[in-house]
């Protein structure tokens, strides 16, 4: 690539889905986001239980705009999404599917639905955008992240982010028990270099 590629500074955002902060899914995400800081790139970390959001009301008021017409603070969650270069996603699996925080936001996504199908608009936002997702399982049955893995590769393809990888651990349940993984918290460091390394391995 071009000029020192490596110096250009990514924004790096991580959103942690469930409600149980500082949760196994949390600290993974927290790990894969401060090896994108110690990469030299700029970080942020949400917490989704801090926004005041609501489900979809499948009012189909997106369907003539491409955007939502429910007032709350989606919107902002959507817009640290797509102005990042870098997006990791961690959301543990309630119930063999996604945990209800993320489902909701995930559904919330009718509106760039609209905007890529109905109205024929790209969905704004950075260009080659690439993410991760994460996710914890307290079962270990088998399959037990496959409709969790389904509808985040919906969440990803809709919004244009490139789905770089899942990484996912079963048997993990209470709080803090992934600090006791033999590998997790390494991976995720792993992962979150892999990440923004990418920008000067294309």
């Amino acid at each position: 690539m071009g000029e020192d590629a490596r110096s250009v500074k990514l924004q790096c955002l991580a959103l942690a889905c469930s409600p149980r902060k500082d949760g196994n899914t949390a600290l993974l995400a927290r790990e894969a986001l401060e090896a994108c800081r110690e990469e030299g790139h700029d970080t942020e970390f949400l917490y989704l239980a801090d926004f005041n959001y609501f489900p979809c009301r499948a009012c189909d008021g997106c369907f003539n705009t491409g955007k939502c017409v429910v007032p709350d603070q989606a919107g902002t969650i959507f817009e640290k999404i797509l102005a990042a270069d870098r997006f990791i996603m961690a959301a543990p699996v309630f119930s063999l599917g996604i945990c209800a925080q993320a489902k909701m936001l995930i559904d919330r996504t009718q509106q760039f639905w609209a905007a890529k199908y109905l109205l024929d608009r790209h969905v704004p936002g950075k260009p080659s955008r690439r993410g991760i997702f994460i996710s914890c399982a307290g079962t270990t049955l088998p399959k037990v992240f496959e409709g969790t893995l389904q509808t985040v590769r919906y969440f990803f393809k809709i919004l244009d982010i490139d789905l770089a990888g899942n990484y996912c651990y079963d048997g993990v349940d209470k709080k803090g028990d992934i600090l006791s993984h033999p590998r997790a918290m390494r991976d995720a460091g792993r992962q979150g270099k892999a990440l923004v390394r990418t920008e000067w391995q294309d």
